[in-house]
C-alpha cells in the first residue's frame, strides 16, 4: 500500500486530503477482510458513513480513525501517526475558508479540487477561464451575477478570482488546459480596454509551459461539447479518480463513475482535435485584438 504522508499532502487542501485519507482507509479495511458494516458497528456509524469517509466525502474524527485503524490490525506507530495527523489536516479549513459568507458550499468543494489537481482540463463557451481572467474582466463577470451586491462584496469575490490563480504561480503549478470557443472571447466583457487588455494576458498566458490554450473557431460550426461548459480535474494520486465538474446556476455537479468519465474525456479529446492547435493561439488572439480593439 502506497501511504501519503499530510506533510506531502498538506499544500492540496482539505478536499483532496479526505479523499486520500479515505482512499487508504478502504485499502485497509478490504486487505484485512472487513465489511463497511463491521466497521461501521467499531465506530457506533452505518455502513453508509464508512463508505462516505471512504470517498472523503466528510470529515473524520480522529477517534474514528484511530478505531479503524485498530480494527484493520495497524498497530506500527509511524503509520497510525502519519494518518491521524492527515485526519487532523484534512479538516483543516482552506484557504478560501475566510470567503464562506460568499462561497456556496458546492463552489468551495470545488476550491478544494481545484488546488490539489494535477491537471486541469476546461472547456469553456461564454467567457475566458477564471484561472486566466484578469482582475477587470474577472469583475465584469462578477457584476454580470451580482449586479445588486454592494461594493465590498464584488470586491472580494474579485479578490478570491485571483487568490485562486496563485496555484498556478507554485513551484509546481497544475498543468491547465484550457479549450476556448472563439465566442467568449469575441464577447465584450467591460469595455474595449477590458477586453483587449484580457486578450493581451492571454497572450501572455500561452507562453507559460504549464498552460496550454486552444481555441474553437466560428468555422468549426457544431462540436462535441455543445452541450455546455465543463472541467475535468486529475489528481497526482494514481488511487483518486478523475473528476468532471459541470457548473449551473446555482449548484454544480461532480461525476466520478467510469462511464462518465469516459464520455466527457472523449468530448474533450474532440474538442481538440476540432480546436485550433496551441501554436497558433496568439496569432488568433492577435488577430481578434485587431479586429475589434484595434489602437
Amino acid at each position: 500500500m502506497t501511504m501519503v504522508s499530510a506533510e506531502e499532502g498538506s499544500a492540496t487542501g482539505p478536499t483532496v486530503l479526505r479523499m486520500m485519507l479515505g482512499a487508504q482507509l478502504r485499502r485497509l479495511r478490504e486487505s484485512s477482510g472487513v465489511s463497511r458494516e463491521g466497521a461501521g458497528w467499531e465506530i457506533r456509524a452505518s455502513e453508509s458513513k464508512i463508505s462516505r469517509m471512504e470517498l472523503g466525502r466528510v470529515g473524520f474524527k480522529e477517534r474514528d480513525v484511530a478505531d479503524l485503524l485498530t480494527l484493520y490490525g495497524v498497530t506500527a506507530a509511524h503509520e497510525r501517526a502519519a494518518l491521524l495527523k492527515l485526519a487532523r489536516d484534512a479538516n483543516s479549513p482552506g484557504w478560501w475558508h475566510r470567503y464562506g459568507d460568499i462561497l456556496p458550499s458546492w463552489f468551495q468543494s470545488y476550491l478544494g479540487l481545484e488546488a490539489a489537481a494535477a491537471l486541469i482540463r476546461t472547456y469553456e463557451v461564454q467567457f475566458v477561464p477564471g484561472l486566466l481572467q484578469t482582475p477587470e474582466y474577472a469583475r465584469a463577470v462578477v457584476l454580470l451575477g451580482h449586479g445588486r451586491a454592494s461594493q465590498e462584496q464584488v470586491d472580494r469575490r474579485v479578490d478570491l478570482r485571483m487568490r485562486r490563480q496563485d496555484l498556478l504561480r507554485r513551484p509546481q503549478p497544475p498543468q491547465l488546459w484550457a479549450v476556448v470557443d472563439e465566442a467568449a472571447l469575441r464577447r465584450p466583457m467591460g469595455g474595449p480596454e477590458v477586453m483587449r487588455g484580457q486578450l493581451e494576458a492571454l497572450i501572455e498566458a500561452t507562453r507559460a509551459p504549464t498552460v496550454r490554450l486552444q481555441i474553437i473557431p466560428f468555422a468549426a460550426g457544431g462540436h462535441a461539447a455543445a452541450g455546455g461548459a465543463f472541467t475535468i480535474l486529475r489528481f497526482g494520486d494514481r488511487d483518486l479518480p478523475d473528476i468532471v465538474y459541470i457548473e449551473q446556476l446555482t449548484s454544480a455537479i461532480y461525476l466520478d463513475k467510469r462511464d462518465d468519465l469516459d464520455f466527457y474525456a472523449v468530448a474533450m479529446e474532440r474538442l481538440c482535435v476540432e480546436a485550433e492547435p496551441p501554436e497558433r493561439t496568439p496569432e488568433i488572439l492577435e488577430r481578434i485584438i485587431a479586429d475589434l480593439y484595434p489602437r
